[in-house]
């Protein structure tokens, strides 16, 4: 029995799909859930500031609850994921005092990293791999605080030192990209396992049109790349003029007013703000590409998977796992990232496409995810995992 240790952020992003999409493909194995709140800690009867500074360290209720669970269900493996903060590093301490094996799944920098994207608002801390993690304190990596990123700094250190990592005999990362830096962060390669998040593919692509306009949904922040791409549309405007491409930009974020007072500058951006299931599959059905200039190291990018799911080709930088995901020239387009130089170039390579051409890009990249995200053969790849550990 596996029980899955997941402890929820305050806003549902891509990491909790994932986990809720793996407990899924999991029920063949047996797993139960330990689950916790980041919402827990806000609001009326939260634990008061201090407080909550030492669960943070040490959770003792966090730690009886997750005896419990495995008491409860028998697990014999713990599958974890975020656990930052309610749920917190004792965790670790616990599996090693029961003798519980653990993996850990990689969907960020964490346990490496204080903010979990070593991203300090100008550019990627790739020394916090190594332990250093003034640059991220200095930037207030996490919550926008610097006392904040100070405190789980010092968290981070203390749970190495203490080495109650030593519970996690196996850790599963989703790029070749995010192995490699966990090997240079000190995993052992022997210990670590690169395996791709699977998708759940649509039998049939719904009926591709093209509306001629490019698409970028995500969190709307600097290392997201929303800046670089304003600025690559500005650049297209002075180039084309009325020939240039709309640009629809949807989701919210710390830049969110940047952006709406770039579409009210331009007749071809728009901000479309929040966007829901059913308007992102419209959207994503009638766009020409969608575009991921993230200038951070993406672990993976799961819009890449959206977007070949409905046979629409990728343009996006070269950055982390992005450059696993898209074939140049094939299932779209790689870039240079933070260089709206290099998003002009990409997006008028697209205009200069046949039609014909653009549909064998989707084509390419519905044939991609169906050969690199089968849901039966990430099963088998994680079943192989499991024996390690048991």
């Amino acid at each position: 029995m596996i029980l899955q240790v997941f402890n929820k952020y305050l806003e549902k992003g891509g990491e909790e799909k994932s986990v809720d999409r793996i407990y899924g493909h999991l029920q063949h194995e047996g797993i139960e859930r330990c689950f916790f709140d980041s919402l827990e800690w806000k609001g009326v009867g939260a634990p008061s500031a201090p407080a909550q500074l030492k669960k943070m360290f040490y959770n003792r209720e966090s730690v009886s609850k997750f005896k419990q669970a495995i008491e409860n269900h028998g697990s014999k493996v713990a599958l974890f994921h975020n656990i930052y903060p309610v749920a917190s590093p004792a965790l670790y301490k616990a599996a090693l005092d029961v003798d519980l094996p653990v993996i850990q799944y990689i969907h960020n920098f964490r346990p490496f990293s204080v903010s979990g994207t070593l991203w300090t608002g100008e550019r990627v801390a790739e020394e916090s791999l190594k332990g250093n993690y003034l640059a991220e304190i200095k930037a207030g990596s996490w919550q926008g605080s610097v006392v904040k990123s100070a405190i789980f700094a010092g968290l981070l250190k203390k749970l190495h030192l203490q080495e109650w990592l030593k519970s996690v005999k196996h850790w599963v990362a989703i790029s070749d990209f995010m192995r490699d830096k966990f090997i240079d962060a000190g995993v052992p390669p022997e210990q670590i396992t690169m395996l791709r998040h699977s998708w759940d593919m649509m039998n049939e692509p719904p009926k591709r049109e093209d509306g001629g306009y490019y698409l970028f949904l995500s969190r709307l922040t600097t290392e997201k790349g929303v800046r670089v791409l304003l600025k690559a549309w500005e650049q297209l405007e002075s180039e084309l003029g009325p020939a240039t491409p709309e640009l629809y930009i949807g989701g919210s974020g710390d830049l969110e007013n940047e952006v709406k007072m770039a579409s009210e500058a331009s007749s071809k951006i728009h901000y479309l703000g929040f966007v829901d299931k059913q308007k992102k599959a419209e959207l994503i059905r009638k766009c020409r590409a969608m575009l991921a200039p993230s200038i951070w190291w993406e672990p993976l990018g799961l819009v890449t998977y959206e977007a070949y799911d409905h046979a629409k080709p990728m343009l996006a930088a070269r950055s982390g796992g992005l450059s696993e995901t898209v074939v140049d020239n094939e299932t779209g387009i790689l870039f240079d990232p933070n260089s709206a130089e290099a998003i002009v170039e990409a997006v008028c390579k697209v205009e200069d496409k046949k039609k014909e051409e653009l549909l064998s890009m989707g084509d390419a990249g519905r044939d991609w995810l169906s050969r690199n995200a089968d849901v039966d053969q990430w099963k088998s790849e994680f079943s192989a995992i499991l024996s390690i550990v048991k």
